[in-house]
């Protein structure tokens, strides 16, 4: 198929702060799920896929890529194709869950991702998904403006209890999604902070009828040397349980990353609960390993003691 105009879907902006996205790009590896990965290659699991997403009823875009592969053929001395892949990244909501879907589409023979004269492709109704002449077909839109022929696909996922305010005002979030375990205490947490010289106080968040069943606590961090409001200050954390499987749910929350307490604190909680527990990060829109997280700030930090050498 013949394209006149290719348009990349740029990411939308998030609300976590540069300090964390960084350590990811040190990294400079490619994200893989691990719990919440789901193999696509037939009827059965195209209907599977879309009964669990719903078809990505009013969720939106935020990412596309296109990558594609060569290799080096020694008969003919040159690089030849072998194999194309669409990413496309999807934040929906089901049932007062918000997900964000990672949907990796692999041995692509056909695609089109089309905009033109002001046209925004990265809205989604419900997308359609059917096998044919043992192909994938993918329309993310009626008029086939996003649309993927592929040999097979991959979801991953993570899953966290709606929360649209913390999105609209801007504040950097961590995400983690456990694959087992019953989650973080708060005296264990509180301990560990001040075993790492950041001690903090606890300041439950008051109950009301609109929180998510699923949460098991949240509250607030509030480091001991702060020198902000508590309300400004602080590290609001949310544990809550199983979503769309097995394990635990942790979101760290806060609007003050780029200095002070809170934003020491925050990474603190990111990198302790990434090393004890096995699962995956969400960090605006990108799903993270966890160790590939870990290594990330280790890189990190090997980096900033060569550059103070």
């Amino acid at each position: 198929m013949k394209h006149n105009r290719v348009l990349l879907v740029k990411p939308a902006v998030g609300g976590t702060a540069d300090l964390i996205t960084n350590v990811y790009r040190l990294n400079g590896r490619c994200a893989r799920m691990i719990a919440m990965r789901h193999s696509i290659r037939n009827a059965e699991d195209v209907a599977w896929f879309l009964a669990h997403t719903h078809g990505f009823r009013g969720g939106f875009v935020t990412d596309v890529h296109v990558s594609k592969r060569r290799l080096f053929d020694e008969g003919s001395g040159r690089d030849v194709p072998a194999g194309t892949t669409v990413t496309t990244v999807i934040r929906y909501q089901v049932r007062g869950t918000t997900r964000v879907a990672k949907l990796t589409m692999l041995g692509v023979t056909d695609f089109s991702i089309f905009e033109q004269e002001g046209a925004d492709c990265s809205t989604l109704g419900v997308i359609h998904a059917e096998v044919s002449a043992d192909r994938l077909r993918f329309w993310f839109d009626p008029q086939g403006e996003l649309y993927v022929v592929c040999e097979e696909a991959e979801l991953e996922e993570i899953s966290k209890p709606a929360d649209e305010a913390a999105l609209a005002s801007r504040l950097a979030q961590w995400t983690f999604q456990a694959e087992s375990g019953e989650g973080p205490t708060i005296e264990w947490l509180l301990a560990e902070l001040d075993r790492a010289g950041l001690p903090c106080s606890w300041k439950a968040k008051r109950v009301n009828g609109a929180s998510h069943p699923a949460v098991r606590w949240e509250g607030h961090f509030i480091p001991a040397a702060s020198r902000e409001a508590p309300h400004l200050g602080s590290v609001f954390v949310r544990v809550y349980g199983p979503l769309d499987g097995a394990g635990f749910g942790i979101v760290l929350q806060t609007s003050t990353l780029h200095n002070g307490q809170a934003g020491r604190v925050l990474g603190l909680l990111a990198d302790l609960i990434a090393r004890t527990f096995s699962g995956n990060c969400l960090v605006g829109n990108t799903i993270i390993p966890g160790m590939d997280w870990i290594n990330g700030k280790l890189l990190e930090r090997a980096r900033w003691a060569d550059e103070t050498e």
